[in-house]
């Protein structure tokens, strides 16, 4: 639980680490009906959930199917609110609500596909990119960012090689305090948990973060001061570096999604 919400992040049992869900909030039913009636058009199978699916969601209705990529989508509206106090372990305030809950970061081998549909079927907007690999003369792959509010980007599609659980990259929570930050530093590194990077400001989102990996292979990125778009005046850019300063990827294990899976 992070606000109202009874909860943002869902962590179920099973025998393996993988995305089971990437849920994106729509505003009542007849903006479902749209979403809907867009992927199936698109040739996207849509399932409805049950009345039982959709209480255990603790939601009032929603539809799920698979982007290009693979990746189990569920589109909902009409979340059940908690209003008693919210006390988080270590009094920080997470920055959500027109927000949603912070960003994902998918592996996708058919990019250009997942990106079109996000943003033509879905209406993702663009919001820039980063270069990762040249692939040809004058050709690159990219890191994808994309936005459906404020934040920067709520979505990143990233060239990952390998497809298969678990299915992410990294997810980003945001709080409101550098303090929240370093307390939560402190705790990580207490605990014993691998730092995949240092703290560091990203140069597109301007947010100061760390990451610190999860069993699964993937990771959580935990940050503050995350700037707004104001679409009034923005324009899709590419980043040249990753961060203004930290961010030291150099003691990190693989990731999950660029790691061969063995055999």
């Amino acid at each position: 639980r992070m606000d109202e919400r009874r909860y943002r992040l869902a962590v179920l049992p099973g025998d393996v680490d993988r995305v089971q869900a990437v849920g994106w909030e729509v505003r009542d039913q007849y903006a479902l009906a749209a979403v809907r009636e867009k992927v199936e058009k698109a040739g996207v199978e849509v399932t409805v959930l049950s009345p039982e699916e959709a209480v255990a969601r603790d939601v009032e209705q929603a539809i799920a199917f698979e982007d290009p990529a693979g990746t189990p989508v569920e589109v909902f509206f009409g979340p059940v609110l908690d209003h008693s106090p919210l006390r988080t372990g270590l009094a920080q305030k997470f920055v959500t609500g027109e927000q949603g809950m912070g960003h994902v970061v998918l592996p996708a081998l058919q990019q250009e596909e997942t990106v079109a549909f996000y943003a033509e079927v879905l209406g993702f907007l663009p919001r820039g990119a980063m270069k990762v690999a040249e692939i040809a003369p004058g050709q690159h792959m990219r890191i994808r960012f994309m936005g459906i509010n404020q934040r920067h980007h709520s979505l990143a599609v990233c060239p990952a090689p390998f497809a298969g659980d678990p299915g992410l990259v990294h997810l980003m929570v945001e709080v409101d305090t550098l303090d929240a930050v370093g307390r939560a530093l402190d705790s990580v590194n207490k605990r014993g948990f691998s730092l995949s990077s240092t703290l560091g400001r990203h140069t597109n989102d301007k947010m100061i973060s760390f990451y610190v990996r999860a069993p699964g292979g993937w990771d959580i990125e935990y940050g503050t001061d995350g700037m707004r778009v104001d679409e009034r005046y923005y324009t899709a850019e590419e980043i040249t570096a990753d961060s203004y300063w930290g961010h030291d990827w150099s003691g990190s294990e693989p990731l999950a999604a660029f790691t061969p899976p063995e055999d």
